[in-house]
């Protein structure tokens, strides 16, 4: 979710497998894209669109200067959170249909490759957005990837056809075999699971016929190769030819490549033992991968115990039908699309859908109100970056809820639980405002859960400056406030009533309700809620220069939030005492708190924190006479306003110090010279904008090595590779983690100019010699 940098890749995945052939496909694709500003590439699941999309994103990235980003599809079941998924790929918080003006806006002047991945299911919606983006920003090419084509004007299609066959002569010479796509993947496949495994003469004939049996598809092959571990490969033609040649009479209507790789799918899936079967069905529940806490919780029971889910997904691995990422020292584990699509079939087949659906929700549900029970902890950055890497999950948990009669209490405790974790702390308000509509248009009687809705949905329409929304939503929750008695609910109104009168300026008005709502809540309860409203007073009575009131608020604050190691509240605090400071006269004690604030928010990447910390710091800058550091400042924290698509002239109570900052700066500067450092300062990315705020010098670059030469460490790693290692293995062997392995290996292609490990053994053999 990070910024678009200048010839940007990040948005890439590293790829710890090789790409074989498509040499044609890739530079006709790259032709494509050279004549055509959306190019679609179709085909059936399984046939390699993804993959092909990838590589040649990798080659052309040198022509978009703004960057290549990958939009992952798969994951979204929502149509209307289509352009949302795409604004947070390319660096901002968030589009709604409501607003795709702003993303058009951030794209109309940029030269970038969007990469739309898995359209299918959102066909429509894809296609309007990818439509009204192209009308409007003329530097933007999008790739997209399909079982059919989006159907818009100036739309160039390429069908991806399988990998290259041999032809079926009797013998196959060494030639035709290393001639053929399909037998290359599959030699390269099935070394990395069994020691020393090649095609040769004395089973080059078998491996051939087992291709053509698979019509070249890549994931069928991938599939097959997967079984050389156990198997022989006559013993995997020979399952292979009894499977029937024709499905189920509903199945018939498939194309022939989609039968073939229907078939193989069902092929691999018999092969498996019954808890394979059993929990290959139970994890296409996840969306978005999953964690092996989460398979534990949701999976095990009726046939598969807790302690068999290791194993049992790690033999999953190595059958392919699952997919491990690791993300820092966490390892997750997803399915291809396909894939996933056959094991919702077959839980529904058991009868286990719903059962399942309900426990992903319980699970994911009770992640949020464990998140929220230990908010004032030292694990508050643990479970931002937990809950991040869930946000496909909960939204499909969410979705569940609204679909489900008798779970819209479930929603309304989901959505009000992500309130600090998603749609403040990371600013996905638009989203959040577009779930808490949804759930609130629907009737139900009064509660606490509702009342917590509303005022979360008040809350971020306050924040957008959405005021009448906000008033709206407050009057209905106090209507059934008065009802419940809650203190909380009464606490948490306050601070919505008294956000409000703050934004628009009225500081008295603020300071009165925002004690009020204070005052309600006695010591110990509702925390979290307790510091928003602290957030609130102690800057209002900051801006009014009420010393006795500000100094006694910081106090408390620090009181809960530090010695617990609180991040995100305390990192309020430190702002909140630097506009105190500031509004005292006193600048350098307010720069060094919102320096301070900028360490404390760098671990747990609040966008909302961070612009205001940047944005107070040019401020006092410019008051300290640091003017070019101001603009510059100014310039960044723009960026992050941009990026969260949140007008800054909503907070009247602040505003006025940053119209005084651009007077102060272009006096001082001239236009010309205003525009140059606050430039300078949008270019930048958060990180850097952070660095840049705490006066770090930029990292050096790293001295590159000749391309040719590798490291002892990786002299190591490839003899391991020509051994017929797999990552894991070699992990285990030299002691280190499995990712640290798969970067070695990659460096080692690149260095070497190699796609395969295969290449590597080749190389390492030769050097031998």
């Amino acid at each position: 979710m990070g910024t678009v940098a200048r010839r940007r890749t990040s948005g890439l995945p590293l790829e710890l497998s090789s790409f074989v052939g498509r040499r044609r496909e890739v530079d006709e694709v790259r032709r494509l894209l050279s004549a055509s500003r959306l190019v679609t590439l179709t085909g059936p699941g399984g046939v390699g669109k993804t993959r092909l999309a990838l590589e040649v994103s990798r080659i052309v990235h040198r022509a978009f200067p703004d960057g290549v980003v990958l939009v992952e599809l798969d994951e979204l079941r929502d149509a209307e959170l289509v352009a949302n998924a795409v604004a947070l790929a390319v660096g901002m918080r968030e589009a709604g249909r409501t607003s795709l003006e702003m993303l058009i806006d951030y794209l109309s002047s940029r030269r970038l490759l969007l990469v739309l991945d898995n359209s299918e299911h959102l066909v429509d919606a894809v296609a309007g957005l990818s439509h009204a983006l192209l009308q409007t920003c003329h530097e933007l090419r999008i790739l997209s990837t399909s079982r059919e084509c989006l159907g818009i004007a100036g739309e160039a299609v390429m069908p991806v056809p399988p990998l290259t066959l041999p032809a079926l002569e009797r013998p196959l010479g060494e030639q035709e075999l290393n001639g053929s796509e399909a037998v290359t993947l599959f030699a390269e496949r099935a070394a990395s699971v069994r020691l020393g495994f090649t095609v040769n003469s004395a089973n080059g004939d078998v491996v051939a016929e087992i291709c053509q049996r698979l019509d070249g598809l890549p994931l069928a092959i991938e599939l097959a190769a997967a079984r050389v571990r156990a198997l022989s490969e006559k013993d995997i033609l020979a399952r292979l030819l009894d499977q029937p040649q024709s499905l189920t009479a509903g199945q018939r209507v498939l194309p022939a490549r989609q039968q073939t790789l229907r078939s193989c799918i069902e092929w691999s899936h018999g092969l498996c033992s019954d808890a394979e079967k059993l929990l290959w069905a139970r994890l296409s529940v996840f969306a978005g991968g999953f964690e092996l806490d989460a398979a534990e919780d949701v999976c095990c029971g009726a046939g598969l115990a807790v302690e068999e889910v290791l194993s049992t997904v790690s033999s999953l691995l190595d059958k392919s039908v699952l997919v491990a990422d690791q993300h820092g020292d966490v390892m997750r584990y997803r399915m291809l699309e396909t894939i996933r699509e056959f094991g919702v079939e077959q839980l529904d087949r058991a009868g286990e859908h719903a059962d399942l659906l309900r426990r992903h929700r319980d699970f994911h549900l009770g992640l949020i109100d464990q998140a929220n029970a230990d908010w004032v902890s030292s694990r508050q950055v643990f479970w931002f970056a937990r809950l991040d890497r869930e946000h496909a999950n909960v939204q499909a948990a969410v979705d569940y809820c609204l679909k489900e009669p008798g779970e819209l209490e479930a929603a309304f405790r989901m959505l009000s639980g992500l309130f600090h974790f998603y749609w403040w702390g990371r600013g996905w308000a638009r989203e959040g405002r577009l779930w808490l509509g949804r759930a609130l248009d629907r009737p139900s009687p009064p509660s606490v859960e509702r009342a917590r809705a509303l005022l979360t949905d008040g809350s971020l329409a306050a924040a957008d400056g959405q005021f009448d929304d906000s008033l709206r939503r407050l009057a209905d929750a106090r209507t059934i406030e008065a009802v419940v008695n809650d203190p909380a609910i009464t606490a948490f109104a306050c601070w919505v009533e008294g956000s409000v009168d703050l934004y628009s300026g009225d500081l008295p008005a603020a300071i009165s309700v925002l004690e009020r709502g204070i005052a309600v809540l006695a010591p110990g309860v509702d925390v979290p809620r307790r510091l928003d409203l602290m957030v609130s007073y102690s800057s209002a009575v900051g801006l009014a220069g009420d010393v006795a009131r500000a100094t006694a608020c910081h106090e408390e604050w620090l009181r809960i939030t530090e010695p617990a190691g609180e991040c995100f509240h305390r990192s309020y605090a430190l702002w909140s005492m630097g506009i105190f400071a500031m509004a005292q006269g006193d600048h350098d004690r307010a720069a060094g708190l919102y320096r301070e604030s900028i360490r404390l928010r760098r671990d747990i990447r609040d966008l909302t924190g961070i612009g205001w910390s940047v944005e107070s710091l040019s401020w006092v800058e410019a008051a300290l006479g640091h003017v070019e550091p101001a603009a510059t400042l100014l310039g960044a924290a723009d960026r992050v306003w941009e990026i969260m698509a949140r007008p800054l002239r909503t907070y009247q109570h602040m505003y006025p110090y940053h119209e005084e900052t651009e007077r102060v700066g272009r006096k001082r500067l001239g236009d010309k010279g205003f525009d140059e450092a606050f430039g300078r300062g949008r270019s930048m990315t958060i990180d850097e904008a952070m660095a840049y705020s705490l006066g770090e010098e930029p990292e050096a670059a790293a001295p590159v090595e000749p391309p040719s030469v590798l490291t002892r460490r990786e002299r190591e790693i490839a003899g391991l590779i020509a051994e017929g290692l797999t990552s894991r293995e070699i992990a285990d062997r030299l002691v280190i983690s499995v990712r640290t392995a798969e970067t070695h290996t990659e460096n080692i292609l690149t260095k070497l100019g190699f796609k395969s490990r295969v290449q590597v053994a080749t190389w390492v053999a030769a050097q031998r010699q």
